[in-house]
């Protein structure tokens, strides 16, 4: 048998295998894609479902109305309560056979209608970083080339036995295209999002803007630079308005570390988790330290 031969083998067998367990999310303008890891469970991304839940279409036409039962905005992760039949999940690769560069993996993606696609590429990257909907970094992700037309998004990448690799999210453009990996954080993530466990991460309950916009500000003011970021704008009786975080305020250290752009405060928060937080302000010309009760008062989806 010639190679070309084991290729064709390889994407038909991967196509039969997995093509039940893959699902169309909604439709029309917000079409994405799903995966059944779990009897009557879809995972797909959090930006394909809105409001309560989704429709689910399978491979063999069928269409069911999906619950929404627990989701995580920051990581773009949703899971559904759905009616899977007979359709059987997919088995998780494991994180020991998680590809590396060079590796040859399948996507499976809905096509509309139930029908599903099949395409193959190479991983040619990992743990590249992404931004998920609430702007927040995502990190670890795998890179591949594989590809995905539009309503991909929450299709599984897999490997030549059709065993689920990772979650396509996000497409980077000229042909390249990220996927989360299905290691074991992902998988305590949608365990938890099965059982109605959706994900809240600490926020401190401000608006900010990025370094280079709060050295513009000061120095039209007069005042010196310093490096940090902005808040403009502070959430009525949130953590941070309860601590004696201002509009205006310089955010330049969190945890006793420098922040110099969001996503170092993101991670200072993530650290903390719901806890205590100690804030290294600079108020005009005055430095100040504030301890932020990430458990106070409402928090709302900005940092």
């Amino acid at each position: 048998m010639s190679e070309l031969d084991e290729l064709q083998q390889a994407v038909a067998r991967v196509a039969v295998r997995t093509a039940p367990a893959v699902v169309g999310i909604g439709g029309h303008w917000h079409r994405g894609s799903g995966v059944v890891f779990a009897k009557d469970r879809v995972l797909t991304n959090a930006h394909n479902v809105h409001g309560d839940g989704a429709t689910c279409v399978f491979s063999d036409g069928r269409r069911e109305r999906g619950k929404l039962l627990g989701e995580d905005m920051d990581g773009d992760l949703a899971v559904l309560d759905v009616n899977t039949a007979a359709a059987a999940p997919l088995a998780w690769a494991g994180e020991a056979a998680l590809p590396s560069v060079g590796a040859v993996v399948f996507a499976v993606a809905s096509a509309g209608g139930g029908e599903v696609r099949t395409t193959m590429g190479q991983v040619s990257g990992v743990a590249r970083s992404f931004r998920g909907p609430g702007g927040r970094l995502i990190g670890g992700s795998i890179e591949h080339t594989a590809p995905l037309a539009p309503g991909s998004s929450g299709s599984p990448i897999l490997d030549s036995e059709g065993r689920l690799l990772g979650l396509n999210t996000q497409r980077l453009g000229e042909g390249f295209y990220l996927a989360q990996p299905a290691d074991g954080a992902l998988k305590t993530r949608i365990d938890a999002l099965a059982r109605g466990e959706s994900t809240v991460r600490p926020m401190l309950g401000i608006a900010v803007a990025p370094s280079h916009v709060a050295r513009h500000l000061r120095r039209a003011v007069g005042l010196p630079d310093r490096d940090g970021i902005l808040v403009r704008g502070v959430e009525k009786a949130g953590p941070a308005e309860n601590a004696g975080i201002r509009e205006g305020d310089l955010i330049v250290s969190a945890a006793g570390s420098e922040v110099t752009d969001p996503d170092e405060l993101h991670a200072a928060l993530a650290k903390a988790g719901v806890g205590k937080l100690e804030i290294g302000l600079v108020r005009g010309v005055e430095d100040l330290t504030v301890m932020v009760d990430l458990t106070a008062g409402p928090a709302n989806k900005q940092n």
